[in-house]
């Protein structure tokens, strides 16, 4: 009995304290729930706030139009049209796999394809289907309610101009930033900046709500300097005389002279910017502001103004060219075809002479030679604002070899760009003041002197001779006083200068008693059998100058041939048939003249240009 009675007791005794542990148990584990939903609630709420939203809460961008530019007149050049983007929630989208086929067929992609996507981003929950489509086909994807699809909107640009504004314009690539052209140098100004909203989606990816953080800021509008009827007119003709001449391209340059506005700027070959895929890179560049070329004979009245800024020569001094010819140590340096025998300064532009230049020049200090012609441009960067414009190579003269600054006198071994030739003539067309060139209209620059205002009219007068006496009869314009100056500079290759090769120049200033415009054309590589400046280049600017006078409303200022004309019936009622210049009017012998001597003699070849101006 007493056995049995203490068994009893212990286990009496053993469930009590069983229960106790139990119970402590319980409380232990109710505590540490009760310390968990604290934490998790109050402490360290914040991370499971975040959680909890990130599965139903999303902060969406607003897109944003871009800035649209104009021309000077206010007419669209680029705009931005709005397009939808179709996107997809991979981890969403997966786990609805019979939906992938249905979503295939809408977006008229492989079935295989869109599979292969979906799984490489199955660890994401973003990705992009299709980008910049129709809206309504984009609605149509969306009305199918395929989980995890949803559309965007964006804007993509487009370009009414086409090919003939490419270079200017640039384009920009499908998240609307800018890549080429004023595009990309203004981009910042045109893009604007994206809004943000928080939306509330539901478990099947629907927008119950929506919140606005931050409202979209559109990108502000660009008026160019730009008339995109010039610019055309521009376009058509490089293009009609790239044609007929059979050129590998051309670049031209129309500016404004009292303003250094650029009017047109055009190269060909160029491409579609509302297509740019496929396109070779080299296609998109503005050769117009960064290809280099040597001057040629354009290069002559910038040696004849610095001579006579710095008083080496005066207007009435007498040259003597004769034999032709002229030794220079190992070279030769000639006038083509003819000897031009005396000459006065005038006669050494009309006549285009070689010699006359080198002459010229020899009678400056190589460094007043140097600082007169750097201070047109040449060897410094332009400041268009331009993205990749190009500064040339103007060397020092401690970096001359021996027959470095007579060849330069007339325009080899230095290298400029058709922008710097339109800027300096620019200046010789202003009184001497060269003002930066600007692509915004009204962003008038600082101008600067940087020769006497009579030795720029004097100048302007001496290359009036060039198309009334000399080889740019071509280049006329009824009505109006036209002063220009040709170039036929020979082709540089690796071995030298290359035979048959040419760039053909044209560059001058009209009217020429109170110059308005400036334009240089270059049509690189004339191969119908035509080359000189004055025979390939000089017609396109009597093309374009005729009518972009009458364009801007530019008064004649040669009214006498103007009445004569219209006596004598040749001018009718339509500006259109405005006479141009026969190519016979244009003596051969004074096209001819233009032509300088890249061979000095001949076997020998000219020293490459040495460095570039810092």
């Amino acid at each position: 009995m007493n056995g049995s009675g203490r068994n009893r007791a212990r286990n009496s005794f053993n469930l009590r304290r069983r229960l106790q542990w139990v119970g402590l148990a319980l409380g232990l584990c109710s505590v540490s729930l009760v310390g968990r939903a604290a934490y998790v609630q109050i402490i360290n709420s914040d991370f499971y706030q975040r959680q909890g939203e990130a599965r139903y809460l999303r902060e969406l961008p607003i897109n944003t139009s871009r800035g649209m530019i104009t021309d000077r007149n206010g007419e669209p050049v680029a705009v931005s049209t709005p397009v939808a983007s179709i996107w997809v929630n991979p981890q969403e989208l997966l786990r609805a796999p019979d939906r992938i086929p249905e979503l295939a067929t809408a977006l008229g992609m492989p079935l295989d394809e869109l599979s292969s996507k979906l799984s490489q981003k199955s660890d994401k929950e973003f990705m992009f289907l299709r980008r910049r489509i129709n809206p309504d086909d984009a609605e149509k994807v969306v009305a199918l309610k395929i989980p995890g699809v949803a559309s965007q909107r964006e804007f993509r640009r487009f370009y009414p101009q086409g090919e003939a504004m490419a270079h200017v314009l640039g384009f920009t690539n499908i998240d609307d930033r800018g890549q080429e052209g004023l595009e990309l140098a203004f981009d910042e100004w045109l893009r604007g900046k994206p809004g943000a909203k928080r939306v509330i989606r539901n478990r099947k990816g629907e927008t119950v709500e929506s919140d606005l953080l931050r409202a979209a800021e559109p990108g502000k509008d660009l008026t160019l300097s730009i008339d995109r009827r010039i610019q055309f007119l521009a376009f058509k003709e490089l293009r009609n005389a790239l044609i007929e001449n059979k050129a590998a391209g051309g670049s031209m340059v129309i500016m404004d002279v009292a303003t250094g506005e650029i009017l047109a700027m055009v190269n060909l070959p160029t491409y579609n910017p509302n297509s740019v895929g496929g396109t070779a890179p080299d296609t998109r560049r503005n050769r117009a502001v960064t290809d280099l070329v040597e001057p040629g004979s354009t290069m002559k009245p910038i040696t004849i103004a610095s001579a006579l800024q710095t008083g080496a020569v005066t207007k009435d001094t007498i040259i003597d060219t004769n034999p032709g010819y002229m030794a220079l140590g190992r070279y030769t340096i000639k006038d083509v075809p003819r000897n031009n025998g005396v000459l006065n300064v005038t006669g050494v532009i009309t006549r285009s002479s070689n010699i006359g230049a080198a002459k010229i020049a020899a009678k400056m200090p190589d460094q007043a030679f140097y600082d007169s012609v750097h201070s047109f441009g040449y060897g410094s960067s332009p400041n268009s604002g331009f993205p990749g414009e190009s500064a040339g190579v103007f060397p020092r003269p401690a970096r001359w070899s021996g027959p470095s600054k007579t060849t330069m006198s007339y325009g080899y071994g230095l290298n400029v760009t058709p922008l710097q030739i339109a800027t300096a003539y620019s200046a010789l067309g202003n009184g001497g003041k060269l003002i930066a060139p600007t692509f915004v209209k009204g962003q008038h620059n600082e101008g600067k002197q940087i020769i006497d205002e009579k030795v720029a009219k004097e100048v302007v007068a001496m290359m009036e001779t060039v198309v009334t006496q000399g080889g740019a009869k071509g280049a006329a314009v009824l009505g109006y006083h036209v002063a220009g100056k040709t170039g036929t500079a020979r082709k540089a290759g690796p071995g030298g200068y290359e035979p048959g090769h040419y760039n053909s120049l044209f560059a001058g200033v009209v009217p020429a008693s109170n110059p308005r415009f400036a334009t240089v054309i270059v049509i690189n590589d004339p191969q119908a059998g035509k080359y000189y400046g004055g025979l390939v280049s000089a017609p396109v600017f009597h093309n374009v100058m005729q009518g972009a006078l009458r364009l801007m409303d530019v008064q004649p200022d040669d009214i006498d041939a103007w009445l004569a004309a219209q006596q004598s019936g040749k001018l009718g009622h339509a500006a259109s048939s405005l006479p141009t210049p026969p190519a016979e009017a244009v003596n051969a012998l004074d096209a001819a003249a233009e032509i300088d001597a890249a061979l000095p003699s001949a076997h020998a070849t000219l020293p490459p240009a040495q460095g570039g101006t810092q």
